[in-house]
């Protein structure tokens, strides 16, 4: 474990010193620190949004993934946008491809607040947006039949055709666990802008609103987990209704 750490914050640090103006995507998910040895899964997440006097946009991805160890879990991605196509109507296009890795850095319950982190590399279609790349700590706590997350997560893009800032964002998610199979709460996911300058509040996004949660067993490790959320724009001026949704069978 202490290698694959070390690769990690190795990898991390490269990143920071580099040169992604990540913005939050309408099938952007709040990630969680646990991790389960050997579990494989085919993740599929969509999501679309509609700001105030713009077009429609939606997104969709499909991945695998994999338990490597008990504090690793690694999974690639491939992206899909649709989105208004030069005032020709709405088209579908591939946007991006995704290797993800989660690591675990506590034991679940054995600590007042569970750690995890999260490296992300993203090599989209358009080559000019270089290497789009997420890093950050992911922070879970339970009470009871509670749980709460919540992520900090530093974005950039590494070797784009423009400069631009290591910028801040954030998730969160709040759930209470009424049955295995139903479980409700709240997601919200927002940006401030550059890490060390944060952008005026008018520039700044904050999403938040109702989700739902559920996990049905199939025998064995088998399972469908899923979960949806309908999200609004907090900002002065509301301007977008975002709807999302993920669904993952486990195996």
């Amino acid at each position: 474990m202490k290698k694959i750490l070390n690769a990690a914050f190795a990898a991390i640090a490269t990143l920071y010193a580099a040169n992604s103006c990540f913005a939050i995507g309408p099938a952007d998910y709040v990630y969680t620190p646990i991790v389960e040895e050997g579990e494989k899964e085919i993740d599929f997440k969509f999501g679309t949004t509609k700001p105030k006097k713009e077009s429609r946009e939606s997104a969709a991805s499909l991945g695998f993934g994999y338990g490597l160890t008990d504090y690793w879990f690694s999974e690639v991605y491939v992206k899909y946008k649709r989105e208004n196509a030069d005032g020709r109507g709405q088209a579908s296009f591939f946007d991006a491809f995704e290797w993800e890795n989660k690591f675990q850095l506590t034991t679940q319950g054995e600590n007042f607040i569970d750690l995890g982190l999260i490296l992300e590399i993203e090599r989209p279609q358009d080559r000019r947006e270089g290497l789009e790349v997420r890093f950050g700590p992911l922070l879970q706590k339970e009470f009871g039949k509670t749980q709460l997350n919540l992520n900090i997560l530093l974005e950039r893009n590494y070797h784009a055709a423009e400069s631009n800032p290591l910028r801040l964002s954030y998730q969160w998610q709040a759930k209470y666990r009424l049955h295995k199979e139903f479980e409700f709460g709240a997601q919200g996911f927002g940006e401030f802008g550059a890490w060390n300058h944060f952008a005026p509040r008018s520039d700044q996004r904050h999403l938040a609103g109702p989700a739902i949660f559920g996990k049905l067993g199939l025998g064995g490790r088998n399972a469908i987990t899923y979960n949806l959320a309908f999200l609004t724009d907090l900002g002065d001026k509301p301007h977008s209704k975002t709807l999302r949704t993920q669904v993952e069978y486990e195996f």
